[in-house]
């Protein structure tokens, strides 16, 4: 199984090999709590995601991702902002890759669906909003969440 190690401004990092594009969606239900996901290859919690594939708009996978991770079908309704900090690198020890963050990330609404663990999510949640920085996760998800909820207008660029 894969490991998934996040490393942020630490001299112990290994030299980033690997930047892919990827997208993390905050998905919110009519309540307005936050489909929250604990990944299978780090126990951590986190909201939806992972690599664009060739031929895919971000859009599509947003909605993509976060049907196989949580079984809800979403729609996108804007964005939370870029982040691509060279300073955050991630290490999958299954294959040695070392990824330098490139995560867009976008806001949706739950369509339909019942949150339903896969492969890469252990346990899949709705979590009220003010109950979310209670759930431990990297502090470059917590950094995400954070820009959502503070609902600022425009997006983060970072």
């Amino acid at each position: 199984m894969t490991c998934r190690i996040d490393f942020y401004d630490d001299p112990a990092a290994p030299a980033p090999n690997s930047l892919v594009p990827s997208v993390n969606i905050v998905v919110t239900n009519d309540a307005g709590d936050i489909l929250m996901i604990r990944r299978s290859d780090n126990d951590n919690w986190a909201v939806p995601g992972g690599a664009i594939d060739l031929g895919e708009s971000l859009p599509q996978a947003a909605i993509r991702e976060t049907l196989e991770e949580t079984g809800i079908r979403c729609k996108i309704t804007g964005m939370v902002g870029t982040y691509t900090d060279p300073r955050h690198v991630i290490l999958y020890t299954s294959d040695g890759e070392a990824r330098q963050k490139f995560s867009i990330v976008l806001t949706g609404r739950a369509v339909y669906g019942e949150p339903t663990p896969s492969d890469e999510s252990r346990e899949v949640r709705w979590v009220p909003r003010d109950q979310v920085s209670s759930l431990p996760m990297d502090r470059s998800m917590r950094l995400r969440i954070e820009h959502f909820l503070a609902e600022v207008t425009g997006p983060h660029i970072g």
